[in-house]
């Protein structure tokens, strides 16, 4: 399997064509397309996690991904855009006379790896700001942030608190249990 880095870089203007298709097919069809994943290179067939990110006017118009790669590529980047566009429980489903108006992006993610710490410094010191993805979870609560939120939140402690407070969990709750992961991305679009 390629780097995600690698798949951007050689299938970026594809993928964000497939998500404007998709997109619009939602629009007429109110469901994700039927894929022939024959019909995509072999690396987009493998198994691969994805976010994907429409945005109106520079504002957040949808979001939604998957953080473990479960199914091929496309058919997940298909999945995800159908959601954003439409499905995502922060908004109204796009409309066509929107279309002209949006812009999307593309995360793909590496698989997420364990962040070992002894406490909730230790973890703050260990995290790299627009690098990492952070996935956290404790007391059946799980959240996680993409690194272009790190642009909103540069600071590591103040990342780390809207992320719990996303989690549903107080901003500065600590327990043993607390687990978290990071991942890269990349980014197109």
């Amino acid at each position: 399997m390629m780097e995600v880095d690698q798949i951007a870089e050689t299938h970026g203007d594809l993928l964000l064509d497939f998500v404007k298709k998709t997109l619009v097919h939602g629009m007429i069809q109110d469901k994700p397309p039927a894929i022939n994943i024959e019909s995509f290179p072999e690396e987009l067939t493998q198994p691969g996690a994805t976010f994907v990110t429409v945005e109106q006017e520079g504002r957040l118009r949808g979001c939604i991904g998957s953080l473990r790669a479960h199914r091929p590529l496309v058919e997940d980047l298909a999945r995800n855009a159908f959601r954003a566009g439409f499905e995502d429980p922060r908004f109204q489903p796009l409309k066509s006379e929107e279309m002209g108006r949006i812009n999307w992006s593309v995360s793909i993610l590496s698989k997420p790896k364990q962040i070992l710490f002894r406490d909730e410094t230790d973890l703050l010191s260990r995290l790299k700001p627009r690098v990492d993805g952070l996935i956290i979870s404790d007391m059946g609560q799980r959240a996680t942030f993409l690194p272009q939120v790190w642009e909103q939140l540069p600071d590591p402690s103040v990342f780390l608190a809207h992320l719990k407070r996303k989690a549903g969990l107080a901003q500065d709750h600590w327990s043993p249990g607390f687990t978290a992961l990071r991942y890269r991305v990349a980014k197109i679009g």
